[in-house]
C-alpha cells in the first residue's frame, strides 16, 4: 500500500495536563500517528482499531489485475500529463504497457508513431528513455484535444498496432560468429512484412518484429532454414544452449578439426626443417590442413553467399583459396587455421557464460513425485498442475513452487534468493523450484506450474537480458553499420590503386584482403554482449536479477540512491520495543492485560502486542464487549475489569508520568499505546517498525563505495522517519510524502546529481517512484510476482547487502565494456593502417584480429568469478 500521510484525528475527550508536559500534549497526535493505509508504518494512525480491516482497493494496486504475462513481465506506470516550454502539453504513457515487448524506437514503434501523429491536435511523438522505463511522449495542443481523450485514443490505436504488428523470439542454432547473426538479419530485413530483426549472438537469440498480415513465424523459420540456420522455440526456464552450433556433430568436431589442421601445418614445418619435404608432400599436407581448418568457416561463408551477402567468412575463405591458387598453400591453410582457432576459443569462452545461465535452469529436476489416489507416482514436471500435492524427500531438489502442507525441513535456496544458509521450512511456508531439501520429508501443494515458477521466470529474464541493450551496445552497433560498408568499398579501391601504382597484382590483392580482415568488426560485435551475459549470469547466481544490459549500464553509473522506509530499510511490521509501568504493576502484567483486550482486534498494532505476549508465554484472559473508537483505541472487558487501550488522545486525563513516558518514547520514533484498567493508567507500551539487521551493513558498504549521501523517502511522520534514518546513518529523510511527493523528490535528485539515481523499494507500494528513477530496485522478488514485474533490478531475497555487490558488479562491467571497445577499435585502427601500408600479412592480420576477439570475450568472462564481498 502506498505511503500516504493522513491528518491527526481530533481528540474526542478534553485532555488536561500540567506544566511543560501539558504544553507538549498537543503535538502527540502529529508525532505518533499512523494510518495503516500508508506505508505499513505504525506511527501515523494513532492506533486506529477502526482500520482493523483494510480496504485494499485503495492501496494503489488492484489485485484483480494480478494476472501476469510472463513472456513480457512488466507493471504499468500510470500515464502523466505535463506542460512544455513552448506552450504545448505532453502526455506520457508506458511503452511496454501499450506495446508489450517493445523497448526502443525502431520496428513497431515507428508504426505506432505514424498512427499517433494522425490524431487531430497531436504535433509530435517521440520516445523518452530518461526514466526507468521507456515512455511514449505525445506533444499536443490542449485547446484541440483533452488529455483524457488523447490518452484513450492513444491506447486504442496502440492496441490496433499491437494486434497487427507482432514480436517473436527464437533460439538460433548454427551460429559460428557474430557475422552469422548479420546474415540472418540481412535475410529477414529483405523479407516483406519484417519491421526489425535483431540477433543477440552471445545469447543465441533472434527477436523479430513483423506485420502479421504479411508474414507469420512459420514462414520466417523456413526462410532462415533456407540459408542453413535453425530456429527453435525457447522453453520457459530453459536456456537451450544444447542447440548451439546446430548441425549434428559440429560442436564436437570444431576442436578436433582445428587440432588436425594445426598438427598438419606443424608437421609440414618440421619436415621442411629437416629437409624431408617435397613439393607434393607440402601441397598435400597444406591442402588437407586447409580443408580441416576451413570446414566451419567454409560452411558459414556458403550460408552468407546463399543469403547474397559478403562477410568476413566469405572474404577469409576467398583469401585462403586465392593464396592457395597462387601457390601459397601454407599461407592459405595457416590463415584458415588461425581463423578457426580464434572462433573456437571465442565459442568456448562464450559457452562458459551460457552454461552459467543454463546451470540455473538445470536446478529444476525433470520429474516430481506426485500423490494420486493414495499412491505416489513419478511424473514429468511439465504435466504437474497447480493444486496437486508432491512428495519431496531429503536430498531431493524441489520440482515446483508450492506451500508446505506437512513436514519440517531446511531448504537450501541460495540459487534463487542468494541466501547462504538453509532456510527452515514447515507447514504454511513457501518453497521454490530448484531449491534443495536437506534434512526432512515434505509434502508440498503446488502453487505454480513448471513454466510459471520463480526459477523459470528468473532464467527467462536472464536469457532475455542481452536484448535490452544499453547505450554502449547501441553505439557499437552503429559503428559496425558504418564501418563495414566503408571497408567493403575501401578494400577494392586499395587493390585497384596499388595495382595502378605498379604493385604486383598478387601483393595488391593480399594487402586488400588484409584490410578486410583488419576492419572486420568481430571484436566490436561481442565487446558488450560478452560482458552483459557474464554479468547477468553472475548476478543471478547471487540472487540478483538484472533485467537487461541497459540496466546493468545504469547500475555502473549510479551517483545517488533513495530508499523507501517500510519493508525496505525496516522489517515492515511493528514490534513491541518498551513497556513503562506505573504503580506496582509489572511489564508482564501490562503486556498480558493489553494483549487480552487486543485479541478482539485485527489491527497490526494489536497483533504485534498479542504476538509479544504469546512469545513470552503470558496467559491471555477472555475478553468481551469490545468497541473500537476510530483513530483512538479500543475498550473491552477482561476478567470483569474495564480496559482502555489506545493513544494519548483516547484518554480524558493522563497522569504527568504517563505523558512523559509517551513523549519520551515518541521522541525515539515509536508509536505509543496507553493501558488503563478500571480508569487507572497502569502502563505505556511503545512499538516500532524495527530496522532490518542487514540494512546497517548494506548502508555502510554503500558509503565505502562512495555513496556518502543516501536519502530515505517515507509517507510516515517526519519524526519517525528521522529516528529510523538516525539509527541507520542515512544522511537525509524526506517525510511525510505522498506517492507523487516521492516522485517529485526523485526528480529533484535526478536534476541535482550528475550520475544516475536509483530507488529501492518493495515493488508494490512504490511502483510510481521505481518507474521514475533511472533504476528501480525491488526486494523480495522470489516471493513476489509484482516485484519481479515492477523493477529493473530485483533482489530475489530480502537482503539489502546484495545491493552493494550489484553496484560493484555494474562498475566492473562498465570498465570491462570500455576496455573491450577500446581494444576492439584500437586493434582495428592499427591493423587498418598496417594493412594499407603493407606492413602486415594476411595471416598476421587474422592472428591479431582473432586475438582481439578472444580477448574481449575472456575479459567479459572475468565477471563470472567476481566475489560477493
Amino acid at each position: 500500500m502506498p505511503d500516504q500521510p493522513q491528518p491527526a484525528a481530533k481528540p474526542v475527550f478534553k485532555v488536561k495536563a500540567a506544566g511543560s508536559v501539558g504544553k507538549a500534549i498537543a503535538g502527540i497526535g502529529a508525532v505518533g500517528q499512523h494510518d495503516h493505509a500508508d506505508d505499513h508504518d505504525h506511527s501515523q494512525c494513532g492506533h486506529d482499531h477502526g482500520h482493523a480491516s483494510h480496504d485494499h482497493s485503495q492501496a494503489g494496486h488492484d489485485h484483480s489485475q494480478a494476472g501476469h504475462n510472463h513472456s513480457h513481465p512488466h507493471r504499468e506506470t500510470p500515464p502523466s500529463v505535463r506542460p512544455c516550454d513552448n506552450g504545448e502539453s505532453a502526455v506520457q504513457l508506458d511503452l511496454q504497457a501499450i506495446l508489450p515487448g517493445e523497448t526502443d524506437d525502431s520496428g513497431r514503434f515507428t508504426k505506432l508513431t505514424k498512427v499517433l501523429q494522425r490524431i487531430v491536435g497531436v504535433n509530435r511523438v517521440h520516445l523518452r528513455t530518461d526514466g526507468s522505463h521507456p515512455e511514449v511522449c505525445a506533444h499536443f495542443d490542449s485547446n484541440v484535444v483533452r488529455p483524457a481523450t488523447l490518452i484513450g485514443e492513444i491506447r486504442h490505436r496502440a492496441a490496433r498496432v499491437a494486434d497487427r504488428y507482432k514480436m517473436h523470439t527464437w533460439l538460433v542454432g548454427g551460429l559460428q560468429s557474430a557475422q552469422c547473426g548479420y546474415v540472418i538479419e540481412h535475410v529477414l530485413q529483405r523479407t516483406p512484412g519484417i519491421l526489425a530483426a535483431n540477433v543477440a549472438y552471445a545469447a543465441e537469440r533472434l527477436v523479430v518484429e513483423y506485420d502479421a498480415e504479411l508474414t507469420k513465424p512459420a514462414d520466417l523459420e523456413k526462410k532462415i532454414a533456407s540459408v542453413g540456420y535453425e530456429l527453435f522455440e525457447p522453453e520457459a526456464g530453459h536456456v537451450c544452449a544444447h542447440h548451439a552450433h546446430a548441425g549434428g556433430l559440429a560442436p564436437k568436431l570444431e576442436l578436433p578439426f582445428v587440432l588436425v589442421s594445426g598438427a598438419l601445418l606443424a608437421l609440414n614445418l618440421l619436415l621442411g626443417a629437416v629437409g624431408q619435404r617435397s613439393t607434393t608432400v607440402e601441397t598435400a599436407l597444406c591442402a588437407t590442413a586447409l580443408v580441416f581448418g576451413g570446414a566451419f568457416a567454409g560452411r558459414a561463408a556458403l550460408m552468407a553467399v546463399r543469403a547474397r551477402m559478403v562477410d568476413i567468412e566469405v572474404l577469409t575463405v576467398l583469401a585462403a583459396f586465392g593464396a592457395a591458387a597462387m601457390g601459397a598453400w601454407f599461407e592459405g591453410a595457416f590463415l584458415l587455421f588461425l581463423f578457426s582457432l580464434g572462433h573456437m576459443l571465442e565459442h568456448r569462452a562464450l559457452d562458459k557464460a551460457r552454461r552459467a545461465v543454463e546451470a540455473l535452469g538445470n536446478l529444476r529436476p525433470a520429474t516430481a513425485r506426485v500423490e494420486h489416489n493414495g499412491q505416489t507416482v513419478e511424473m514429468p514436471v511439465g504435466q504437474v498442475k497447480a493444486g496437486e500435492t508432491t512428495l519431496v524427500l531429503p536430498g531431493d531438489r524441489i520440482a515446483l513452487d508450492g506451500v508446505v502442507v506437512e513436514g519440517q525441513s531446511h531448504a537450501n535456496q541460495a540459487a534463487i534468493t542468494g541466501e547462504s544458509l538453509p532456510v527452515p521450512k514447515s507447514v504454511g511456508d513457501n518453497v521454490f523450484a530448484g531449491s534443495l531439501n536437506t534434512d526432512g520429508a515434505l509434502r508440498v501443494r503446488v502453487t505454480k506450474t513448471a513454466n510459471e515458477s520463480t526459477l523459470a521466470k528468473l532464467v527467462d529474464l536472464v536469457t532475455q537480458a542481452e536484448a535490452r541493450k544499453g547505450r554502449a551496445h547501441k553505439v557499437t552497433k552503429k559503428l559496425e553499420n558504418i564501418f563495414v560498408p566503408l571497408v567493403l568499398v575501401a578494400a577494392p579501391l586499395l587493390i585497384v590503386g596499388l595495382w595502378w601504382a605498379g604493385t604486383p597484382i598478387q601483393e595488391a590483392v593480399l594487402r586488400g584482403l588484409s584490410l578486410l580482415v583488419a576492419a572486420s568488426p568481430c571484436a566490436l560485435a561481442v565487446a558488450t554482449p560478452a560482458v552483459v551475459l557474464s554479468a547477468v549470469a553472475r548476478a543471478a547466481r547471487s540472487g540478483v536479477l538484472i533485467k537487461g544490459g541497459v540496466h546493468l549500464e545504469t547500475l555502473g553509473k549510479l551517483g545517488a540512491i533513495a530508499f523507501d522506509k517500510t519493508g525496505t530499510l525496516t522489517v515492515g511490521r511493528p514490534t513491541v520495543q518498551n513497556i513503562v509501568c506505573f504503580g506496582t504493576h509489572t511489564a508482564d502484567e501490562v503486556l498480558a492485560t493489553a494483549a487480552s483486550a487486543e485479541t478482539l482486534s485485527a489491527h497490526p498494532l494489536a497483533l504485534a502486542v498479542v504476538d509479544a505476549a504469546r512469545a513470552k508465554n503470558l496467559p491471555l484472559l477472555p475478553a468481551d464487549s469490545g468497541k473500537a473508537v476510530h483513530g483512538k483505541g479500543l475498550t473491552a472487558r477482561v476478567d470483569g475489569k474495564a480496559i482502555q487501550v489506545g493513544n494519548a488522545t483516547f484518554f480524558e486525563h493522563l497522569p504527568e508520568a504517563a505523558l512523559r513516558a509517551v513523549i519520551g518514547e515518541q521522541g525515539l520514533g515509536r508509536t505509543t499505546m496507553v493501558l488503563a484498567v478500571d480508569g487507572v493508567v497502569t502502563g505505556v507500551i511503545s512499538l516500532a517498525d524495527a530496522p532490518r539487521k542487514e540494512a546497517l551493513a548494506a548502508l555502510s558498504q554503500l558509503r565505502a563505495l562512495g555513496f556518502d549521501k543516501t536519502v530515505m523517502l517515507s509517507g510516515d511522520a517526519a519524526q519517525v522517519a528521522q529516528a529510523v534514518a538516525k539509527q541507520l546513518g542515512i544522511a537525509e529523510a524526506k517525510a511525510p510524502l505522498l506517492p507523487d511527493g516521492k516522485v517529485a523528490a526523485l526528480r529533484q535528485m535526478m536534476q541535482e546529481n550528475a550520475g544516475k539515481v536509483a530507488m529501492v523499494g518493495d515493488g508494490v507500494n512504490d511502483a510510481p517512484a521505481l518507474a521514475t528513477a533511472h533504476l528501480g530496485v525491488a526486494m523480495g522478488g522470489a516471493g513476489s510476482d509484482v516485484a519481479l514485474e515492477t523493477a529493473d533490478l530485483v533482489l530475489m531475497g530480502d537482503d539489502l547487502r546484495k545491493l552493494p555487490f550489484a553496484i560493484r558488479l555494474g562498475r566492473v562491467a562498465d570498465r570491462a565494456v570500455r576496455l573491450n571497445i577500446t581494444v576492439a577499435l584500437g586493434v582495428a585502427a592499427v591493423l587498418i593502417v598496417a594493412a594499407i601500408g603493407g606492413w602486415v600479412q594476411v595471416s598476421q592480420a587474422v592472428l591479431l584480429h582473432e586475438g582481439s576477439t578472444v580477448f574481449v570475450v575472456i575479459n567479459g568472462l572475468r565477471l563470472l568469478w567476481l566475489h560477493d564481498d
